[in-house]
């Protein structure tokens, strides 16, 4: 009995938590997004699960590309399929996506269950979207906006990527601040 409860302690430190976040208002949007933000006031996580959320606080290349993916599927599982692209590269190295044989790329994205529902449109994105973060970021979305650039200036780096128009450019933030990239609970919306 003893050591069920000792292996028990053991497990709930090894077990990731929930990060605190100071609530910032979001009642003018609509969506999965929101749906995820709701999700995260009453049970402490936006994806469904801990360790999703924690993979996409862990890497700001998942978190840009979980943005770029939230269209026309569930906020979730676009938010997911960074990680699925992982599991199937091996990396998030942007640089060695945007120099991955496209064709090969388009087959492993498409590869069930796929990184998105379009398939072609997407797995070109994203390897357009990994040139500019290798080229102009030095391959870590994180340097978009770790220089202490207001929001303002985020959502325009962010709209200049593929793939990002102005509607998702102003979720941008929403999903820094939620996933822990960056405080925004003291600037305006």
């Amino acid at each position: 009995m003893l050591w069920r409860l000792i292996a028990h302690a053991i497990n709930r430190c090894n077990t990731p938590m929930a990060i605190d976040v100071t609530h910032i208002d979001y009642s003018h949007m609509s969506g999965g997004l929101v749906r995820m933000m709701d999700r995260f006031k009453e049970e402490g996580t936006l994806i469904g699960t801990v360790e999703e959320d924690d993979y996409l606080r862990e890497d700001a290349n998942a978190a840009l590309l979980g943005l770029l993916y939230d269209q026309r599927v569930r906020a979730e599982y676009a938010f997911t399929g960074a990680h699925r692209l992982k599991e199937r590269l091996g990396h998030l190295d942007m640089a060695k996506i945007a120099a991955h044989d496209e064709d090969a790329f388009r087959e492993l994205f498409a590869e069930q269950p796929a990184v998105h529902r379009f398939t072609n449109k997407m797995a070109e994105n994203t390897q357009k979207v990994a040139g500019m973060i290798a080229e102009q970021y030095d391959g870590n979305a994180a340097n978009m906006w770790n220089d202490g650039a207001d929001i303002d200036t985020i959502r325009k780096r962010v709209q200049k990527l593929p793939g990002f128009g102005k509607g998702k450019a102003s979720k941008v933030h929403y999903v820094l601040h939620y996933f822990g990239h960056r405080d925004f609970s003291d600037a305006a919306a």
